[in-house]
């Protein structure tokens, strides 16, 4: 079993670039398809985009494009979102999530962290 824990939020402003960082325990995230999500206040929790088991392959939200960068450290242990130009609407909680399949579905993801609070300020 994994355990994820999600780091690196905080107060930024508009414009600020920011890398958040999904650490896993207990296992490789080799393993596992992952993703990021992001809740932002009031509302539901949307796939920013997501990188295959081995980093071969990417899922990308063709709405957020150029505005993030998802990569995965060497050590197999290590999850990245790279943040670049960062707008008000980028606040919200930013989650990682592991599953067996790289999709957009909230749902097809069953080993989540607690999250990072990150609030994008002008």
């Amino acid at each position: 079993q994994v355990q994820l824990a999600e780091s690196g939020g905080g107060l930024v402003q508009t414009g600020d670039s920011l890398r958040l960082t999904c650490e896993a325990s207990g296992r490789t995230l080799s393993y596992y398809e992952m993703a990021w999500f992001r809740q932002a206040p009031g509302k539901e929790r949307e796939f920013i985009g997501g990188i295959s088991g081995n980093g071969d392959r990417t899922l990308d939200v063709d709405s957020l494009k150029g505005g993030f960068t998802i990569s995965r450290g060497k050590d197999k242990m290590t999850l990245y979102l790279d943040i670049s130009n960062l707008k008000r609407e980028g606040t919200g909680v930013y989650y990682c999530a592991g599953g067996m399949v790289l999709t957009e579905g909230r749902n097809d993801y069953y080993h989540w962290g607690r999250g990072t609070q990150d609030t994008v300020s002008s």
